[in-house]
């Protein structure tokens, strides 16, 4: 089961190297392009987007032809997607490239934590999606980081061949492993099945509350992180790599979280998770329009990254009971709804600073994420307490 789980969180590591690589590099592909921040910031759209929209086709596939031979098919996609991003030589092809690197991701990280719902009872399940979750975010710290760092001592194609290599590391010693997971062929595909799973999933009165929660969570955070660079460009400071560390610093909060998840769980319950951790993103988000130096401000998201899951990773646990038989096509339509929160989020973010300001926007946002610790933590019940 450990090995098992191992296995599973390297792909999952490999996987998310690419989610968060760009946000750092926004200024530096507008300047090589000619093109604005704003315009250059599309990019996240670009990958989160096809992410999103890929979700119920990729989460009926893994129900139907296995979970583990789908997730190692589509890292190795967006391997070979990251490397070509690094030669694209005009920006829509490299927005081809991120569409393309999203669409692939898709079939990874959800399905990761299908397996873990599908290995784990509910009771060790949380803290086992908690180790998994904080892999993937540790991706995400590190292609931050990384794409920050080689894209000031480079430049931005640099970064894309850097998060690509490191993520075919992780490829190479899972692939043989993960296909031996499969105990047995699938059999013949039952595409009737799809819609039936699909069907059981909606049926349970919970299933809008938590996509909707994750939809909001994700518009708010997520969609603020492509416009870091430009916020800090306003101090001052124009190194990619601050940018990415402290990004790198909500990611790290995540693998904290990890940590000490079983303990808050102990001390608080994961309704009351909800409500505090939506309560401390609040404050971090107002926060952030007075500027605090870089260093301040990494630590206020690496708390963010903290409260992020504690109201994040509650959620998940209720996804993976809304339908026991068809779990990665719960966690896809979960997945898909984070996503496409990420997708509109820079659009939002981008209205938001355009026409009614910074205070304005975050003070919004500020209370957009309160509400949904709130609304999750009141709506949201397990099956036994119903």
């Amino acid at each position: 089961m450990k090995r098992v789980l191992v296995t599973i969180a390297l792909i999952a590591f490999g996987s998310t190297l690419f989610v968060r690589a760009v946000d750092p590099l926004v200024l530096k592909i507008a300047d090589s392009f000619g093109v604005t921040p704003a315009h250059a910031a599309l990019l996240i759209t670009a990958f989160a987007l096809p992410y999103a929209l890929m979700q119920p086709i990729l989460g009926a596939v893994a129900d139907v032809f296995g979970k583990p031979r789908l997730m190692v098919t589509c890292l190795a996609i967006g391997v070979l997607a990251s490397i070509a991003s690094a030669f694209a030589p005009t920006f829509p092809l490299l927005m081809a490239t991120r569409v393309v690197s999203g669409a692939a991701c898709g079939g990874v990280f959800p399905v990761a934590v299908a397996i873990v719902g599908d290995l784990f009872p509910i009771a060790e399940r949380q803290v086992a999606i908690g180790r998994v979750v904080a892999t993937g975010m540790m991706g995400n710290l590190v292609g931050a980081t990384l794409a920050g760092i080689v894209g000031d001592l480079t430049n931005w194609r640099g970064a894309f061949i850097v998060t690509g290599v490191l993520a075919l590391g992780m490829l190479v010693p899972s692939y043989r492993f993960m296909f031996e997971r499969e105990a047995s062929p699938p059999g013949q595909p039952r595409f009737a099945t799809v819609l039936t799973n699909y069907r059981v999933i909606f049926t349970n009165p919970l299933a809008k509350i938590c996509f909707s929660a994750v939809f909001f969570d994700a518009l708010v955070i997520f969609g603020l992180f492509p416009y870091m660079s430009t916020i800090l460009q306003a101090q001052g400071e124009t190194r990619a790599t601050i940018t990415g560390l402290i990004i790198a610093g909500f990611g790290f909060g995540a693998v904290v979280y990890s940590f000490i998840v079983r303990r808050l769980l102990m001390w608080f319950g994961d309704r009351w998770l909800m409500v505090i951790g939506g309560f401390i993103m609040a404050g971090g988000l107002l926060l952030v329009p007075l500027q605090p130096a870089w260093p301040l401000l990494a630590t206020i998201f690496l708390i963010m990254g903290i409260a992020f899951f504690m109201l994040h990773g509650s959620i998940q646990i209720y996804v993976t009971e809304l339908a026991p038989s068809a779990r990665a096509s719960a966690m896809a339509m979960h997945s898909s709804s984070f996503f496409f929160g990420q997708a509109v989020g820079p659009i939002a973010y981008g209205f938001g600073f355009g026409h009614l300001g910074w205070l304005w926007t975050f003070g919004i946002s500020a209370a957009v994420i309160a509400a949904v610790g709130i609304y999750a933590a009141a709506a949201l019940r397990h099956p036994q307490r119903r």
